[in-house]
């Protein structure tokens, strides 16, 4: 190969050697960098590995082409074509091996003497080498040489085929006569033998691709192709072949030889090489003239149609070893994906991984897998309770939680959802207790009577405080005190129902708070109890549940403290109490005890200290407004908190939008931060407004929820959603998407029944009136034809499985019947798509409970088995 560029060629049978060969053959072992056999002197190759040279040959000149030797021995036996056609075996190193020392230095030269272009070992029969020629007129281009035959003493060799040798011939080494001789008055470019037979030789000639077959050396299946160079064999898939000319790639079938199945894009430069990779279906590397860059083409096969003409998926990439220009590189005969590449210059070597594309898949139980190479690689979501206290779970994972403990089905004690849903997230202990409230005084009898005051509850405190009338504004003593009190404060209709949808009171015309603080005392919130009796004037109260709390099981002894220095309040505006409560209250860590004192050192009608006191419940400063704000201020700070609620998407301003189009932004602040479709979606469906359910944004979160459900394969528990959607919203029903229709006239027999008019006997003779264990509807509504008959049971569908003899103690097993509904599931028409057979469904689930095949005589078709979904369990069944 002198003054070409190098070459590469890895060793067969040793993972770690390879050779580079340009104007001599230099043998390189490939290690780990710093280990025992990479020594000083060594070659970096990446950062991990490095090179070191065991040997280098320069005995044979004028190289053109070299094949290494497939078989283990003798080892490092190397084929070398020269520029005078003659074909020279010889070693790397020494070998005691005295097969090697025979083959070392034999010659096969040709008659005439012409460049050699391509040599190839025959990978089965390997005493067979192939070698392809220039032109000759009088001489063929493609010799196969038998490496162990000898010498023939009739054979001469002349002074033209020895005139290039620089070493003194011996005879007994040169072999002149060739075992095959093919390829008659043309060039051979390119060779490569067929995996998939070794008599079959593949070889680019000069006008076309033809293959030889050794038995029968007349005959041969050519192409007419320019593509001739660089032919190789796909190892993965034998009957694919890449071959090139100038800059463009064809890809051949085999089987089907007339024209390439693929051709590549072609390049703005001439290619210089092209290599399948040995480890990876499908992959070709090809490199071009003066390029730093190698391109992979990646083929992916995908089924078509016989006789399809769609070419297979290619995904072109390009890969950067380094920046100089590269001359050659060789892929690991099995690392995967790995190459060697040298530069065009100075033999600059560099170990080189090529990385797959990487495939991602996310399952909707939160684990998470992905494919690069030959790995799979999962990752599933930690459940260990160490790992949980720091890191938040998935809200996937909490919605699927929720769900399999039935969270938002609870229609009845409504605020009992926030329990399913593990009861520690504030806000949507917040949410369900809010829709809790309002759904008791939506339910109130005397509101009931007053028309639309039902529709009122459901609009949130903003809308209810805007239609405020007749407040009265009152003085109260401090209870338990015959002192009057200068505080003011406000009573009305709306102001009370307010409060009633805070949770402070219930129902009456007094607003009585002592049920909601035994309440608070049970649920040991001591200090928010006694802000609440603060707030209702009851003083003596307040320093009860404070001293309680103090003695209660862990308690606060501090509370003590806080009930003595409350015990000491005084209305003097200068006096020292006032003054020291005034500036120590920010210490307190505990929000409620720092707004009591705040309420209690606070001129009339300016409590700023306890309306943005952010750690206090929404509910608890709502309240609190309601009773110490005039009809000015009220208004314009609910909208002030509704606005900030809406903004933050917290859940607790549901209290004040209602389930309005103010609480669906809310809800849209809420779900973009959280992604929580599951509570958006329950709650919304608590309230009384059809327009709000009508909203896109609330039915985008349905559907998605309903597709989680489906994903995570809870079937049951979206039929469960399904029904109870459809009792809080009418119009979500679906309309019937199935029938069974005759098949004699093809009505569908369930339409045919409920609207066919009451004429003569009426309905009774279908079965549509009556108990639905009685109900018979044997024969078509529309022409009268009998329906199919049960396979099983030989009973017309229709009839009721509870009245068919012979079902046995299937039924009892199966336990289908548990239910007395209208349309049992063991009642329906099946029938499988393949043989046509069928039956009653609770009849055909029994049968193939023990049976593989169909019940009907003589058929042999497994029906159960044809059904894909037949076999998936739902993740929600017990």
């Amino acid at each position: 190969m002198s003054g070409s560029k190098p070459d590469i060629l890895w060793s067969p049978h040793h993972p770690d050697r390879y050779v580079i060969c340009d104007s001599e053959l230099g043998l390189y072992r490939i290690g780990p960098v710093g280990s025992s056999e990479t020594k000083a002197g060594t070659l970096p190759l990446s950062e991990e590995t490095a090179a070191t040279l065991l040997a280098i040959n320069s005995d044979t000149p004028y190289m053109k082409c070299v094949a290494w030797y497939p078989k283990h021995e003798p080892e490092c036996l190397l084929a070398v074509g020269q520029a005078n056609g003659r074909v020279v075996l010889t070693s790397l190193g020494q070998s005691h091996n005295s097969t090697c020392k025979e083959l070392v230095g034999k010659e096969f030269v040709p008659k005439h003497a012409r460049q050699c272009n391509t040599l190839a070992w025959n990978p089965v029969d390997s005493n067979l080498l192939a070698a392809g020629l220039d032109k000759h007129r009088a001489d063929f281009s493609v010799l196969i040489w038998d490496i162990s035959s000898k010498y023939s003493p009739e054979a001469s060799v002349s002074s033209e085929k020895i005139r290039l040798s620089s070493v003194d011939l011996d005879s007994s080494s040169v072999v002149t006569k060739p075992l095959y001789e093919l390829g008659q008055n043309d060039a051979c470019l390119s060779l490569c033998w067929l995996l998939r037979d070794p008599k079959l030789l593949l070889a680019g000639m000069h006008r076309n691709l033809a293959i030889f077959d050794l038995r029968n050396t007349s005959q041969k299946t050519f192409v007419n192709t320019k593509a001739i160079q660089g032919v190789t064999v796909d190892p993965h898939f034998h009957d694919r072949v890449a071959s090139f000319y100038e800059g463009q790639v064809a890809i051949w079938d085999l089987r089907k030889f007339e024209k390439p199945v693929l051709t590549l894009s072609e390049q703005p430069k001439p290619l210089i090489k092209v290599a399948w990779c040995p480890t990876r279906n499908g992959l070709l590397a090809t490199l071009t003239r003066d390029s730093n860059i190698i391109r992979l083409y990646d083929m992916q096969h995908t089924p078509t149609p016989i006789g399809d003409e769609t070419e297979p998926t290619i995904i072109e990439r390009s890969v950067q070893p380094y920046e100089s220009q590269i001359g050659s590189f060789a892929w690991h005969p099995s690392s995967q994906n790995r190459m060697v590449v040298v530069s065009a210059a100075n033999r600059v070597m560099t170990d080189f991984t090529v990385f797959e594309r990487i495939s991602l898949a996310w399952s909707s139980t939160t684990s998470l897998m992905w494919a690069c190479g030959r790995h799979l690689y999962d990752c599933v979501e930690d459940g260990a309770e160490g790992v949980d206290s720091v890191i938040e779970k998935d809200i996937a994972t909490k919605m699927r939680q929720r769900a399999q403990s039935r969270y938002g089905h609870d229609t009845v004690q409504v605020w009992k959802n926030h329990l399913l849903a593990g009861g520690s997230d504030p806000q949507l202990k917040s949410l369900w207790y809010d829709l809790f409230y309002m759904k008791q005084c939506a339910e109130d009898i005397e509101l009931k009577l007053q028309g639309n005051k039902q529709s009122v509850v459901y609009s949130g405190i903003k809308n209810i405080v805007k239609t405020t009338s007749g407040t009265t504004e009152s003085r109260r003593c401090w209870s338990g005190s015959e002192r009057q009190s200068d505080v003011p404060r406000y009573h009305s209709e709306e102001r009370c129902l307010s409060l009633r949808l805070c949770g402070w009171i219930s129902r009456g015309p007094d607003i009585d708070v002592e049920v909601f603080l035994r309440s608070l005392e049970q649920e040991r919130e001591w200090e928010r109890a006694a802000a609440v009796a603060l707030f209702n004037l009851d003083i003596r109260r307040a320093i009860q549940i404070l001293n309680k709390g103090a003695t209660a099981e862990k308690g606060d002894l501090n509370l003590n403290v806080v009930a003595m220095a409350l015990s000491g309040y005084t209305d003097e505006k200068s006096s020292l109490w006032r003054e020291m409560c005034s500036s120590l209250r920010l210490q307190l860590k505990n929000p409620y005890l720092c707004v009591m004192f705040a309420f209690l050192t606070s001129e009339p009608g300016a409590y700023d200290g306890v309306l943005y006191e952010s750690s206090v419940a929404v509910r608890d400063r709502v309240a609190f407004a309601c009773m110490f704000l005039s009809d000015a201020q009220l208004p314009r700070y609910i909208d002030k908190l509704t606005n900030e609620m809406k903004e933050a998407g917290n859940l607790e301003g549901v209290l004040l939008t209602g389930l309005t189009k103010d609480g669906v932004d809310l809800m849209e602040s809420y779900v973009d931060l959280t992604g929580d479709v599951q509570t958006a979606s329950f709650s919304m469906l608590k309230g009384s407004p059809g327009e709000v359910l009508k909203d896109p944004r609330v039915q985008c979160w349905i559907e998605n929820y309903r597709n989680l459900l489906d994903a995570w394969r809870f079937w049951h528990k979206r039929a469960e959603f399904d029904i109870h959607r459809g009792k809080l919203d009418p119009s979500s029903k679906p309309l019937a998407q199935v029938f069974v229709s005759c098949n004699f006239c093809g009505k569908s027999i369930s339409y045919s029944c409920s609207a066919m008019p009451h004429q003569g006997r009426g309905f009774s003779q279908y079965g549509v009136s009556g108990s639905p264990t009685k109900s018979k509807v044997t024969s078509c509504p529309g022409c009268r034809k009998p329906l199919p008959r049960c396979a099983l049971c030989l009973m017309n569908m229709g009839t009721p499985v509870s009245n068919c003899p012979g079902t046995g103690k299937s039924d009892e097993r199966l336990d289908l019947t548990r239910e007395n509904k209208l349309a049992q599931f063991n009642n329906w028409f099946t029938w499988c798509h393949n043989c046509r057979h069928g039956g009653h469904a609770g009849h055909m689930l029994s049968w193939f409970k023990d049976h593989t095949e169909c019940p009907v005589s003589g058929c042999t078709c497994k029906c159960m088995q044809l059904d894909t979904t037949g076999n998936l369990v739902p993740s929600d069944s017990s």
